[in-house]
């Protein structure tokens, strides 16, 4: 199996979650083993995709580099992850990626827009081969060695809509677009008013976002999945575990995960070679490495 990118460059126009302006995003095809990297065209930086280079993940995962800064970049991220892209050049034209509907499925759209490449150097995923877990109160997030690939998120909240949803991702391209692609991020309108107040928020809406009030949703057309709150969360810990610059083969787990765990997590992996084996897929010996993500 071999390293892919983009068939051709892709374009789009969307709202800044934070700024409320537009937004131009491209994606541009790369030549093997550059990895993925992100390009700010209105300061002229570039920024490689490395846990290093996470400057904030209080609200979003942010990247930056001599002080330009590139947010929201999960949602692109786990789309591109899922369809194990593994060089690519994001272009945008301001700091932040467009939101879109809140999800990824607009991305997924525009990859397959796009079309996959085949390259000439062999794809390497990351096999997890010791237990990696970060815990913080309650809340934890871990890693652990499996044949296969899957996501387990569990979350908890004291309103009346989510409470506790657990949902389990057995992960392959068709699963993602089917079971997570589709599920939009999600706030309480206080905190969007307090954001609001202070600068942030600026292009969220209905049309981007699950709002809650004290007591129910406020977007007019429902939920698109009943579980839609932690179906989201899985989505956004894909977009975060690509920081780890490879498709990887284990068990994800999670209680109250957020962005910020999801780097320290990575940081955990990384930081010891004992936790992990990066296989080549080349041979017969790789086919069931294979079968975990394809």
């Amino acid at each position: 199996m071999y390293q892919t990118t983009i068939k051709k460059a892709v374009e789009l126009v969307g709202i800044g979650l934070h700024k409320g302006s537009p937004v131009k995003l491209r994606l541009e095809p790369l030549e093997s083993n550059s990895g993925i990297v992100f390009y700010r065209s209105d300061v002229d930086v570039s920024i490689p995709l490395k846990p290093e280079n996470v400057v904030d993940t209080r609200m979003a995962t942010v990247i930056g580099k001599d002080g330009y800064v590139i947010s929201t970049i999960e949602h692109l991220l786990s789309a591109v992850y899922a369809y194990g892209i593994d060089n690519l050049r994001v272009v945008v034209s301001a700091d932040e990626v467009p939101v879109m509907d809140g999800s990824s499925a607009s991305y997924c759209m525009l990859l397959d827009e796009a079309g996959i490449a085949q390259q000439d150097v062999a794809k390497k995923i990351m096999r997890i081969t010791k237990e990696i877990e970060v815990v913080e109160g309650e809340k934890y997030v871990k890693l652990s060695p499996s044949p296969n690939l899957t996501y387990n998120f569990t979350i908890k909240f004291p309103h009346p809509v989510i409470q506790k949803q657990e949902y389990v991702l057995a992960f392959t391209k068709e699963n993602y677009k089917n079971e997570i692609a589709r599920a939009r991020t999600f706030g309480f309108l206080h905190e969007v008013q307090y954001l609001r107040s202070k600068g942030l928020a600026l292009g969220g809406s209905l049309e981007n976002a699950i709002v809650l009030d004290e007591k129910k949703i406020l977007n007019p057309e429902g939920l698109r999945f009943t579980n839609e709150f932690v179906r989201h969360k899985i989505l956004d810990a894909i977009g975060d575990m690509s920081l780890i610059g490879m498709n990887f083969v284990g068990n994800y787990e999670a209680m109250a995960g957020s962005h910020d765990l999801n780097h320290k997590l990575t940081l955990e992996l990384l930081k010891n070679p004992e936790n992990y084996e990066v296989v080549e897929l080349v041979g017969e010996k790789t086919k069931e490495l294979e079968k975990a993500y394809a």
